[in-house]
């Protein structure tokens, strides 16, 4: 399964992984909403930057996935610090993600950047940061 995964351009998520410095990405939720329960080994995730060009710019494998119970503030934080050394989050990330109910950890290897290319987002009407698309070359314009 692919799925198009945005990243946070401001704290240069996609440049982090590029270079090795991170290499586990992260969601939280009140509830279990997307990709809880829906992402797994070997899936390829396909990097795009919250800035509004809709532009592929890389890939990865997903390693291993970490899907949550329903933690508590103080088990949803030490969850999050015990993963920093891979999720390298700012202060910022820190105090959007810690603290979430239900967390999904991704560990990813083989991240690489690709030739840029554009999807095609407009069978996505509710503009999520994580889109299940099946096969890329179903989204790739």
């Amino acid at each position: 399964m692919d799925h198009v995964v945005y990243l946070d351009a401001k704290e240069k998520e996609l440049e982090k992984l590029f270079s090795g410095e991170k290499s586990m990405i992260i969601r939280g939720a009140a509830g279990r909403k997307l990709p809880h329960g829906r992402v797994f080994k070997d899936d390829v995730l396909w990097f795009i930057e919250n800035s509004g060009n809709a532009l592929i710019k890389g890939r990865a494998t997903v390693k291993s996935v970490y899907n949550s119970e329903k933690l508590t503030a103080e088990e949803s934080e030490r969850v999050v610090l015990d993963n920093q050394d891979k999720l390298r989050l700012s202060e910022n990330q820190l105090k959007l993600w810690a603290g979430k109910r239900y967390l999904v950890l991704i560990d990813l290897e083989n991240i690489k950047p690709v030739e840029p290319f554009l999807i095609d987002r407009s069978e996505y009407g509710n503009m999520d940061d994580w889109l299940p698309v099946g096969e890329i070359e179903r989204v790739r314009r």
